[in-house]
């Protein structure tokens, strides 16, 4: 799903104008991201949680022509999803129990 087909679910959903469902949407996005940048996880019961992981300098190799170079240290966002999520995605489309 794309951004736009997104905003094009919730404006459906929710009888906005495309418009203010971007708005909600963007809002949403740019929430998440301002909270990652002040260092803050963000949890949403019944979906998941996002945060960030710090990832170490480590030696690299250029592909190309197989060089060491050196990878500094960076911050990279993560998703863990919740119980409830994966619940719903493992359910079997008939009814069924979760499949194992």
């Amino acid at each position: 799903m794309t951004k736009a087909e997104l905003v094009e679910e919730v404006s459906r959903v929710s009888d906005l104008t495309k418009k203010h469902s971007e708005v909600i949407v963007d809002t949403v996005f740019q929430s998440i991201i301002d909270a990652l940048n002040r260092g803050e996880k963000i949890e949403l019961r019944g979906f998941g949680s996002f945060r960030l992981r710090q990832r170490e300098p480590r030696k690299g190799r250029n592909p190309k022509t197989g060089d060491k170079v050196d990878v500094p240290p960076k911050k990279v966002p993560y998703f863990k999803p919740g119980k409830e999520l994966k619940d719903l995605i493992n359910q079997s489309p008939f009814g069924d129990e979760p499949s194992q």
